[in-house]
């Protein structure tokens, strides 16, 4: 059996929300954007073709699970699903809320502007609140 590793730099920007099965469930610590960060609990994995075929369908439920639990929280009107890598090589997919009038709507949020961290009991609430939909 292998031994997980997360990546430094998603242990720094992310805070743990839970394990959910497969994946180690995150919260960007950024509150402009309801952003949660699933990485698969796999040594070694940069792409999603790198997981087993059992592990590839657990990935998509999973991301699938908190999607839904996130759009029902948030009230979002889109969620973005995405697995970049470009930076942090470790498999992570992003799963973020959007809405008109938030930063940078319709842009990306990667590298706009600074991060505004979570204060710990309005994250805590959020990520009580994910957990209850999953």
């Amino acid at each position: 059996m292998s031994t997980f590793t997360l990546d430094e730099r998603l242990e720094r920007d992310g805070i743990p929300i839970a394990s959910i099965g497969l994946c180690q469930l995150r919260l960007m610590n950024d509150r402009r954007w309801p952003w949660l960060i699933l990485i698969p609990q796999r040594e070694g994995v940069s792409e999603i073709f790198d997981l087993s075929p059992l592990d590839q369908t657990m990935l998509t439920f999973e991301t699938m699970l908190v999607a839904t639990a996130l759009k029902k929280v948030t009230g979002a009107e889109k969620i973005n699903v995405g697995a970049l890598g470009n930076v942090v090589r470790q498999l992570h997919v992003h799963v973020i809320a959007r809405r008109t009038g938030d930063p940078n709507w319709p842009g990306p949020v990667w590298g706009f502007g600074k991060a505004e961290p979570w204060p710990e009991t309005e994250h805590e609430a959020f990520a009580a609140g994910i957990l209850e939909n999953l």
